[in-house]
């Protein structure tokens, strides 16, 4: 159920026309309470959607009252009229609810550039027929919503100490930094305050989104929220709350990677003995965005000399000439030179573990990512046809 395992949570999915395949398209999640405060984390891209604009003006207070979120238009750089739809969209709920707009969350996701009268108006009567829709098993329909080039929904949830988290998700393209071209709503029946809702969201992503990146492309839409509810009446222990946060949302982001937009193999990229954890994201980062790297994963090519020359570009601490590489439990490069045979190295599974070790320090870190093939470069070159 996701986002409505938790208790005191409704949500629905429904069928607004942004899309032309006439599936679902706006999805609303609410909290009941008793309990109403929230978080939520955006994007870092300095061009930022008129729905990130709004939500983060809402998320200041601490209090969230719902989530509404569309698919089939981005609503970015749509200028006032786009910001206007946004709040109109929220002030719809807020209404519909009997609650302020200013508690609303509005997400978007799709096509940047687009939005008239009528799109407007879709959204508008969506959000409306949401909330008419609305249920406590609706959880599963709202993931459908806001799907986009995804190919199946992203849904998760965890249960600890008489508590539950429930999430959903979309994305499959513009996975980097700075969260990804993702829609996350996270829910929970646990006691939190806003602080420690937020303290609790930040440490979560930053251990799961922030460290996926397929593409190197970072979205203007993003956003992670998290509501709690408070009607299981337990506050939570602070540290095992965190822990299955992270859980939940490592589960969500590796969800993500696997539905990546054409790819054949989901890639980890593990870096270990690193000087501390940011050199270690560092070398990590220049290996999921090396194309050549990438292209030769998708082509089952073990070739670590482009491991090599893709963390040599960085700053890190390291001598490249003693470097180990290993590929799916092959070491294939030690000391900065040969080692196994390629012959040994089979890349044909989806999943495929890259180390690298830089034998400096002992920091680690793991990015997420996947392969470059032909179906990623034909779904983008006609994303807007």
């Amino acid at each position: 159920m996701s986002v409505t395992a938790a208790q005191g949570f409704e949500a629905a999915g429904v069928v607004a026309g942004l899309k032309s395949t006439g599936k679902p398209d706006v999805a609303l999640v609410v909290n009941r309470g008793p309990q109403k405060t929230g978080a939520a984390v955006f994007t870092s891209n300095r061009a930022k959607a008129n729905p990130i604009m709004w939500s983060q003006q809402v998320v200041k207070d601490g209090v969230i009252e719902a989530v509404v979120l569309n698919s089939g238009g981005a609503n970015c750089f749509t200028g006032s009229f786009g910001f206007q739809t946004a709040h109109l969209t929220a002030e719809t709920v807020g209404e519909a609810l009997g609650v302020s707009a200013g508690d609303v969350v509005v997400c978007s996701t799709g096509l940047i550039g687009t939005g008239d009268e009528v799109f407007r108006g879709k959204v508008l009567d969506g959000a409306a027929a949401a909330v008419a829709e609305l249920s406590d098993d609706g959880g599963d329909r709202a993931a459908h919503a806001i799907m986009t080039t995804d190919t199946i929904p992203k849904q998760a949830v965890r249960t600890r100490d008489g508590w539950t988290i429930g999430g959903m998700a979309k994305g499959a393209g513009m996975l980097a930094p700075g969260l990804a071209t993702m829609l996350v709503v996270i829910t929970t029946d646990a006691v939190l305050t806003a602080e420690q809702s937020d303290a609790a969201l930040r440490g979560a992503t930053t251990l799961s989104f922030d460290r996926l990146d397929s593409d190197g492309a970072m979205s203007t839409n993003d956003q992670v929220t998290l509501l709690a509810s408070g009607a299981t009446g337990i506050e939570p222990d602070l540290d095992a709350f965190q822990e299955e946060l992270t859980a939940l949302c490592l589960d969500l982001a590796e969800q993500l990677m696997g539905d990546a937009e054409g790819a054949s193999h989901n890639i980890r990229i593990e870096v270990r003995h690193a000087a501390d954890e940011d050199d270690a994201l560092t070398v990590a980062r220049s290996v999921a965005r090396n194309n050549l790297f990438k292209t030769a994963i998708f082509g089952n090519d073990p070739n670590w000399g482009r491991v090599l020359a893709a963390i040599g570009t960085t700053d890190a601490e390291f001598d490249p000439y003693n470097v180990d590489v290993t590929m799916n439990g092959v070491r294939v490069c030690t000391q900065g030179g040969p080692d196994r045979p390629r012959e040994e190295v089979d890349l044909t599974p989806r999943d495929t573990h890259v180390v690298i070790d830089l034998l400096v320090g002992e920091a680690t870190a793991t990015i997420l990512t996947n392969d470059l093939t032909h179906a990623y470069v034909h779904e983008n070159s006609a994303y807007s046809s």
